[in-house]
């Protein structure tokens, strides 16, 4: 009996494979650490290659922990958005390293592009600003800079994370859903397909994209493992989450705390309009219709955590924060921009450089690991800022990631933000989004409203801080983000 709905998680830092029944209850789950490559600085890439055989690997030991593929009725693939891979129709190999999101090569570009006047246009379009951190300027710039790619001609397939998935798994359907194809900046999100205006501004090969299709369906079939199993869902990794918290009503808020922070508030069937830099996007298609969302993206978060870990060795392990942070009263003055990528929204700063402030001979390791936390929340209430601002403001906020299993942190949010903050018992509800998709391709559930029975029970943290403390903490950050930008 086919009892499984099996989840390919494949992040910027891991991929993992993980296996839900109907009722949201995980039964197992496989990870495996991703390389990142920086061949330059601002320069990320992936070799697509091991995301591939890492897939395989980590789906494999699921399926077998299922008892087989009979075993499982659907996967659903939720992944790192933006990311372009690069392959041979022919061969099914990546022709060059896929461009992670953080990636800035292209902020030139886009500078320049913002120069001639056409971020109005790219906006009006596609909800999106001209940034490095989407796909469109990323695959113009491998089709000047890598020779092999035009030389490839007809052979060449171009496409996000969950398209070369789909292609390696199936043996060669070129898709990509509609949420992943809403990142790229190639794509007219009001009703549209690949839009030919903005592939010819990044000068992108339109034979090279993949079919844009729903989230829910049957898109095709795997035999890798054995017994035939469908393909029934597919989104981005935001969208996954915005899903997997059963944000499915207008107004509701998720915010993901991992490799970065994302936030998005649904908007319904219309796209909304932003006038303080948040971006609109589309939340998920069903049926050829589409809901949306308004999406506020915080470029480092965990990987601010990691860097602590592995690079400044100020920590051995994530855990260590929370007792970390409680172990000192404030933050003694110290403040951290974590712009290790540059500031993503509501600043859209590529140039910004991280900083640490208000350093003295008082400083230890907890007030800079402190700060560091704190920076979540700071960043979180600069973006309750600007959806506020376009009529978007959050009444509460369901989070979720990695992050969050640190309870200093939830409650820190809360006491930023001044709302009540959900914390759901099921954390990783990216994936959870994913099997909702896949069991409403596969007709587990009829629709998403019965699929988000799924989510499960939710833990709350509420506002505890005075407006005193909070405001000169903001009055602080405020002046650290300044000086961080140039002003």
């Amino acid at each position: 009996m086919n009892q499984f709905l099996l989840v390919i998680d494949e992040g910027t830092t891991s991929t993992r494979a993980m296996l839900f029944d109907r009722d949201g209850r995980c039964h197992a789950s496989e990870a495996t650490e991703l390389t990142q490559s920086y061949p330059r600085p601002g320069w990320v890439e992936h070799d697509a290659a091991e995301i591939w055989r890492k897939t395989l690997r980590v789906t494999a030991a699921m399926v077998a922990q299922a008892g087989g593929a009979a075993r499982i009725a659907a996967i659903g693939i939720t992944n790192q958005r933006e990311t372009v891979v690069f392959w041979d129709r022919e061969t099914g190999e990546p022709l060059a390293p896929a461009i992670v999101w953080q990636d800035r090569r292209t902020a030139d570009i886009c500078a320049r592009l913002r120069d001639e006047g056409h971020e109005a246009t790219v906006q009006a379009k596609t909800g999106l600003l001209l940034d490095p951190y989407f796909s469109g300027s990323k695959i113009g710039w491998a089709m000047r800079e890598w020779p092999q790619l035009a030389a490839a001609g007809d052979r060449l397939a171009v496409g996000t994370i969950e398209s070369w998935l789909v292609w390696k798994l199936t043996g060669g359907i070129h898709i990509s859903d509609a949420t992943n194809a809403s990142r790229t900046t190639l794509m007219a999100i009001g009703g549209g397909g690949w839009d030919d205006e903005l592939i010819d501004l990044f000068d992108v090969p339109r034979g090279a994209l993949p079919e844009i299709v729903d989230c829910a369906g049957r898109f095709g079939e795997t035999t890798a493992f054995g017994a035939a199993i469908p393909i029934c869902g597919l989104a981005g990794d935001q969208q996954a989450a915005t899903i997997g918290q059963a944000c499915l009503t207008p107004g509701e808020t998720k915010a993901t705390f991992g490799t970065g922070a994302f936030v998005l508030t649904q908007a319904g069937a219309s796209p909304p309009t932003s006038r303080h830099r948040l971006l609109s996007t589309i939340a998920w298609q069903l049926k050829g219709e589409r809901a949306y969302a308004l999406e506020g993206s915080v470029f480092v978060a965990g990987s601010l955590v990691k860097w602590l870990r592995d690079t400044l060795g100020l920590i051995g392990d994530v855990r260590e924060t929370d007792a970390l942070a409680r172990s000192v009263s404030d933050n003694g003055g110290v403040y951290l921009v974590p712009a290790l990528s540059g500031l993503g929204a509501p600043w859209w700063r590529p140039d910004a450089r991280a900083a640490i402030s208000g350093l003295s001979f008082a400083t230890g390791k907890a007030h800079v690991v402190r700060a560091a936390l704190e920076a979540m929340a700071h960043q979180a209430h600069d973006l309750k800022t600007a959806f506020a601002a376009d009529g978007q403001d959050w009444q509460t906020l369901r989070i979720d990631g990695g992050m969050v299993a640190n309870d200093w942190m939830a409650q820190d949010l809360a006491d930023m933000l001044g709302v009540t903050v959900e914390r759901p018992a099921m954390a990783e509800t990216t994936a959870l989004g994913a099997a909702m998709l896949a069991g409403v391709g596969v007709g587990m559930f009829a629709d998403l409203t019965e699929a988000s029975a799924m989510r499960g029970t939710v833990e709350n943290f509420t506002p505890q801080l005075g407006a005193d403390a909070r405001h000169t903490r903001l009055t602080g950050w405020a002046a650290a983000v300044g000086a961080a930008v140039g002003g």
